[in-house]
């Protein structure tokens, strides 16, 4: 701090300094009460070592809002839907933006004086994107209260929304562009000025002079407007200590400009105002189209946010109301017209409708949707109205938790990134050092090209493409998975999933769907198929059994009387004045009991409902497990990549053993716990196996946990109770093989990437070390192999179809399944299965 200026803000005291405190044992002069008063509580919270870190002057306290009544309305339910959500132990979790954080020192400042509030439990700010996450408990402490707080530390919060991560995402490109456009006008200026003192100006001593000012005076703000990124950034790397890939560019355009200043003002000495304005240029462009790559490749979360109406539609005693939809609020009774975007979260209440998921689920059909199914936010109504229930609004609904994924899974590195981070770390202090040896050599055999020489050293070595081959490829790939409705969670799932050699299922929920369904009606020719299943359907319409799920809803005007339940058994009923019994065979039958057997045989894979009448057993259904969509396409095409599919399933053996004869899986276990399921993964990965485990993400958790990557198939309704590494958002697995493929695509542009990064650094180097490359040259390859690893990445945004081996699987051999076997089996040696 400066003498005369305030401690906290180093703004001018005024002539009569008022306000003092003392701070680390000394007494501070502070500008006005605001400044002293967050200085006392920095004091007293002993986080004064923020003054010693901080990389420059605080903003001034009087310039935040700090009123009490400024926060109050936030703890309002209705603003909160946007961007908070709530706990199953009633916590409740924000997400910010906050104006003034400028650097580590900062969101340490942050993080330890609201950790330190009574009722926080935990404060994470992200130094380069501002972005906050708050957790708190609301019976303690009101999120006003934190958010004035946070004004009083000089620092003021903002909701997290779409709109503005849109926003922010909007100014980066503004900003960037004019940077962009003023380094490319100055460049071209100042190269026509080096033509022609390439050309023979210099033998004009006056113009000569008058060409190296006027270039001087074009290129200054080319270098530090335009060019001032860098040099930011290379502060901020050595502030904390690390050398990061702005470091030696930044020391390539500094030194180039001072000393063509230096050769303007002396007289002598070649001049670089070219290459510096070049250098500022081509880094800017290969970063601005990073940059746009990077947007685009995040931009699942923007375009549903985009995808949701702003208004709604609301039902109020039989009266339209046309409301905002942050307005709407669970209970709510909600139309939505024909190629209308649902709103929010809800129950439908038409008795069917046609709904398009596919910003959702990756699915490109149309979905039916029953009465008391869930319809989800951003699903398209198709060819009829739909009204629904709201349950889930703002932050709570499916496509926020979607958002929320996106978001988590892309602030997590991999340990592949990490890797690739620390290795051009290191790199960076070999390039300086290599500099430094050149710039002596060179000294000694040519003293005037030794500083040109330098430079290219500088700018061909940066290893932007080093640093960005790894990340772009993640990125890329992660979004594009996620578009087609498979949602990559935990940072280096994508590299574990394409090494994957074993598949294993759960049965119920994973391959099957946990609703049964009616595999097939047998008469004895009294009535039709469709009569029989009529008069079923109207009996099991007034039942809460799990089987009558298989039955349809009765048709129109077709109902039962008199219904009567008896439970483990049936029920008994009237229609169109009839006496019907549907359910077991003991409880149906009379006098027909060896007609009714010779009807169907249940077996272990089905059962067998029963149908009759006043003169006996009319029908037998035979209800069993409903495949999965795409479940048989899905297993073939993991056979085709080489995979091996198996079945770990706590059913009996008889299901099990006929829905692996279906899939045509023959490695299969039956009767398993979860602990028999954990240790036969295990037994697995002790054979080397790498194993991807898929199971409904909430009765499969120890499983999918010990798996090497797990995959939970997504409910629509718990994203965010699931533990496993990658989300299945599509009711259909066919989305599952494409992923490996596309995971396996992924590592090999990393390969590619990588290959390519280093190959171009071995040749490069010693080019420009031998005085071939020119500087001008060296800026132009090193935004060349930049942009060239990009554009490697963007081309996983494509989609593909996976790429399958013929015959490939088709090895796998049967593993005997009976219960007693695999009991005995994981106990000796924990659920080893067949290679």
């Amino acid at each position: 701090m400066n003498v005369g200026q305030c401690f906290h803000c180093d703004a001018p005291l005024p002539a009569t300094v008022d306000h003092v405190a003392v701070v680390d044992g000394q007494q501070r002069s502070f500008c006005g009460p605001d400044c002293q008063q967050v200085a006392e509580l920095i004091a007293k919270r002993g986080l004064t070592g923020f003054y010693q870190f901080r990389d420059g002057p605080t903003e001034s306290a009087a310039s935040r809002d700090t009123r009490t009544g400024r926060w109050a309305s936030y703890d309002r339910a209705a603003l909160q839907r946007e961007f908070v959500t709530t706990d199953a132990d009633g916590s409740k979790n924000a997400q910010l933006l906050l104006q003034g954080v400028r650097c580590a020192a900062c969101s340490w400042l942050i993080e330890n004086a609201l950790g330190s509030t009574a009722g926080v439990q935990a404060v994470r700010v992200d130094p380069v994107t501002t972005r906050t996450s708050l957790s708190w408990n609301p019976r303690k402490v009101q999120l006003s209260e934190l958010l004035q707080q946070l004004a009083r530390l000089g620092y003021t919060p903002f909701p997290y929304t779409e709109d503005a991560t849109e926003q922010a995402a909007t100014v980066e490109r503004r900003v960037a562009l004019k940077r962009l456009i003023l380094a490319g006008l100055g460049m071209m200026q100042v190269m026509s000025f080096a033509v022609a003192l390439y050309m023979g100006a210099w033998r004009d001593a006056e113009i000569e002079e008058f060409l190296r000012l006027i270039s001087l005076v074009v290129a200054t703000p080319v270098v530090f407007y335009s060019g001032a990124p860098f040099f930011v950034g290379a502060w901020h790397r050595l502030r904390a200590r690390s050398l990061g890939m702005d470091v030696p560019v930044a020391l390539a355009i500094g030194g180039a400009w001072a000393a063509s200043v230096w050769n303007t003002f002396t007289g002598g000495g070649e001049v670089y105002f070219d290459s510096a304005t070049m250098f500022v240029f081509f880094l800017s462009a290969a970063r601005f189209l990073e940059m746009a790559g990077r947007h685009r490749a995040l931009s699942l979360t923007g375009a549903l946010a985009r995808h949701l109406p702003r208004v709604a539609t609301r039902l109020v005693d039989g009266q339209l109301q046309e409301v905002g939809v942050i307005e709407l609020r669970p209970g709510d009774r909600v139309l939505v017209q024909p190629g209308r975007a649902v709103p929010a979260d809800g129950v439908l209440e038409t008795t069917a409708a046609h709904v398009d998921e596919s910003l959702l689920t990756g699915e490109s059909r149309s979905i039916e949707k029953q009465c008391g199914e869930t319809v989800v936010a951003g699903s398209i109504a198709q060819t009829e109205a739909l009204q629904f229930t709201v349950t889930r609004v703002g932050a709570d609904t499916v496509m926020a938790q979607i958002a929320r994924l996106v978001g988590d899974a892309g602030s997590r590195k991999p340990k592949l990134v990490e890797v690739a981070d620390r290795i051009a770390g290191y790199f960076v202090g070999a390039v300086l050092i290599a500099a430094l040896i050149v710039g002596v050599i060179w000294w000694q055999l040519a003293p005037e090209r030794a500083f040109e020489v330098v430079l290219a050293v500088l700018v061909v070595t940066c290893p932007c493409a080093l640093a960005l081959a790894t990340p772009a490829a993640f990125t890329v790939a992660s979004s594009a998975l996620a578009r087609a409705g498979f949602m990559v969670r935990r940072a280096g799932a994508l590299q574990v999933l394409a090494q994957v050699t074993d598949v294993v299922f759960d049965k119920t929920g994973t391959l099957t769907s946990h609703a049964a369904g009616i595999e097939s009606i047998q008469t004895t020719g009294e009535l039709d198929e469709q009569a029989c299943l009529s008069i079923a359907a109207a009996l099991e319409a007034q039942s809460e059994h799990p089987l009558a799920r298989a039955f349809p809803a009765p048709r129109q005007g077709l109902t039962a009387a008199d219904v009567r339940a008896v439970p483990g058994a049936g029920l008994t009923g009237r229609v169109n004045g009839q006496v019907w019994r549907i359910g077991s065979l003991e409880f149906v039958t009379g006098p027909d009991v060896d007609a009714a057997a010779a009807l169907g045989d249940e077996g272990e894979d089905a059962r067998l409902v029963y149908l009759a009448g006043e003169a006996g057993v009319v029908a037998v259904f035979r209800i069993a497990e409903q495949l999965r969509d795409g479940s048989a396409a899905a297993v073939a095409a993991l056979g085709g990549l080489g995979l091996r599919n198996r079945i770990a399933s706590g059913d009996r053996a008889g299901p099990v053993k006929s829905l692996a004869t279906r899939l045509g899986i023959e490695r299969w276990r039956a009767g398993m716990k979860p602990d028999d399921k954990l240790a036969y993964v295990k037994a697995l990965q002790d054979q080397n196996h790498i194993v991807a485990m898929l199971g409904d993400g909430i009765n499969d958790s120890p499983v999918l946990a010990g798996a090497d990557v797990s995959i939970a198939m997504g409910s629509g309704t718990s994203l965010a109770q699931h533990s496993a590494d990658c989300v299945l958002m599509s009711t259909s697995l066919a989305s599952l093989p494409a992923a490996i493929s596309k995971a396996r695509a992924t590592m090999r542009v990393v390969r590619q990437n990588l290959a390519w990064a280093v190959g171009y650094n071995l040749v490069a180097l010693p080019l420009a070390a031998t005085g071939v490359l020119a500087p001008w040259m060296a800026a132009l390859g090193m935004s060349a192999s930049s942009l060239l690893v990009t554009a490697n990445a963007l081309r996983l945004g494509r989609r593909s179809q996976p790429t399958t081996t013929p015959g490939a699987g088709s090895e796998s051999r049967h593993v005997d399944s009976t219960p007693r076997e695999q009991a005995a089996c994981c106990k000796k040696t924990a659920g080893v299965a067949a290679p």
